[in-house]
């Protein structure tokens, strides 16, 4: 640990929808932040403006409070802080600023090549060894840029406001290395590094520079990024050092990766494998395809944060539930693995579970009413109370409280009789017409009270109760599903009982 305050960010570029890798990597920042009392901050990365997605920053902006993941560094906005922008800051003039000083000191080049240019020498430096050519250290020489122009027409292109990049310019037959928190250290050989755009032509600055600057000023301590952004680590190393804040550089730690079946888990494989891999619902708007989230799906937001920490970390022991406490207090750096880690949907189904289970009536209401509410059933808070604890037990995903039951709201037009008709006598015509008289004037209803009637008076005909209460549970639910018989019973209340008791011995 380094003795700078702990202040780290999460980065995202407004794309899309937010994938599992992307939610993970701003969980271990907050959970990383949170332990040490730091500063979790929130910026988007939205330099490169041909790539942004209408609703992509609302999206993160929700799929965080969702997660209950909250900033607490950026733009105030009324009492919170929202994300620092890069576009935004470009306006203020940062990142040409430092641009022109890498130029200054002869780090960068102003090129302005065109793009027909751009093709022309990967046409004529393409080989069988080198099908993709870059602009690097064997071509630049080659190409309209600073380095092979004199000065005079240099500022004679500037003058006419001649478009340009700013390129980095990579050394030669160098080591580059770089200390990573997981992987320890590795090595990048700069011969094999392209000279990458630092500023564009419309004075947006890419993401090698934005990054870079924005952490020196953001002086952020740690940075924590998925190991997909490991190749261009050398060349964010590079401008640390040239721009002279060597010292000042973060901490650096790769994110393995999360795989699904057959390799890396992308944002497309949800529809593939049937699983969600975005947080919640996106919708992108250039097909108006919907892809399904883990909220929608059923998920509660603590248990989506639990299995999420366990996908690449463990605390060194054999427990995996924690609430978000218990996962700052044990989160460390050095248990996080560099492997790959793989999703199993299974496994979050189990851990969905586990806390619909211990998840109090109280915790799980509003989420049980929006479910009804989704079906186009309003049901009061005094039902979904009793309604809760009987069945949670039996949910893995939040809709299932409607499927398992739903028979509480509506009475049952279907029957399961193919379970009831082959053992059923008169015997037990006359039990369940004689049970409803026994009922009506029953004054405390509980399940303990309709159980022992119902018991006493099978044992007083000769009849086994266990063989009767079977009907009774299809006269009440339609089929064989359910909690206790007598606790449905106690639910429904003694006129919907009773109403569904006679409605059954009509129809058989």
């Amino acid at each position: 640990m380094s003795s700078k305050p702990v202040r780290v960010r999460f980065a995202p570029s407004p794309t899309g929808g937010l994938h599992l890798g992307g939610i993970r990597t701003v969980l271990y920042n907050y959970l990383f932040a949170k332990k040490h009392n730091g500063s979790f901050i929130l910026r988007i990365e939205d330099t490169d403006q041909t790539r942004l997605v209408a609703g992509a920053e609302d999206y993160i902006n929700n799929c965080l409070a969702w997660c209950g993941i909250v900033p607490n560094e950026g733009v105030e906005q009324g009492g919170n802080y929202g994300p620092y922008k890069q576009s935004q800051r470009k306006q203020l003039g940062i990142y040409k600023t430092y641009a022109d000083e890498l130029v200054k000191n002869g780090y960068a080049y102003l090129a302005f090549d065109t793009p027909e240019e751009l093709e022309t020498m990967r046409a004529n430096n393409k080989t069988e060894a080198n099908p993709s050519p870059q602009y690097d250290n064997t071509t630049r020489l080659t190409m309209r840029n600073s380095l092979t122009l004199p000065p005079a027409q240099v500022n004679a292109l500037l003058a006419l406001n001649t478009p340009y990049v700013v390129r980095i310019k990579i050394p030669q037959n160098q080591t580059i290395t770089l200390t990573d928190l997981i992987r320890g250290t590795i090595s990048f050989d700069s011969n094999l590094i392209d000279d990458k755009v630092l500023l564009k032509k419309d004075g947006m600055p890419t993401y090698h520079l934005a990054v870079v600057v924005d952490d020196y000023l953001m002086q952020i301590s740690h940075a924590f990024r998925g190991e997909e952004w490991l190749p261009s680590s050398p060349v964010h190393i590079l401008l640390w050092q040239y721009l002279g804040w060597a010292s000042h550089m973060p901490q650096w730690a790769h994110l393995p990766l999360i795989l699904g079946p057959n390799g890396k888990l992308s944002k497309r494989d949800g529809a593939k494998y049937g699983f969600p891999v975005f947080g919640l619902n996106w919708t992108d708007p250039a097909t108006n395809e919907t892809t399904e989230g883990f909220k929608e799906r059923g998920f509660l937001p603590e248990a989506f944060i639990n299995l999420l920490a366990m996908l690449g970390w463990n605390n060194g022991t054999d427990k995996e539930l924690f609430n978000i406490n218990e996962l700052i207090a044990s989160f460390s750096l050095e248990r996080v693995h560099s492997a790959g880690a793989k999703f199993d949907y299974e496994k979050a189904l189990w851990f969905n579970t586990e806390y619909i289970k211990a998840a109090s009536t109280q915790v799980l209401l509003p989420h049980v009413k929006l479910v009804y509410q989704n079906n186009g059933i309003t049901v009061a808070d005094d039902l979904l109370i009793k309604i809760i604890p009987a069945i949670k037990d039996r949910c893995h995903l939040l809709p299932h409280f409607y499927t398992q039951g739903s028979y509480f709201i509506n009475s049952p037009t279907n029957w399961d009789m193919e379970a009831v008709k082959p053992k059923w006598t008169p015997e037990k015509t006359f039990f369940f017409k004689e049970l409803l008289a026994f009922y009506r004037v029953l004054e405390f209803w509980t399940a303990a009270n309709l159980e022992e009637i119902f018991k006493s008076f099978a044992n007083s005909q000769g009849l086994k109760p266990g063989d009767l209460q079977l009907p009774m549970r299809i006269m009440l639910v339609g089929g064989k599903s359910g909690p206790q018989v007598f606790e449905i019973a106690a639910i429904l209340g003694k006129q919907e009982t009773l109403a569904r008791i006679t409605l059954f011995l009509a129809k058989i």
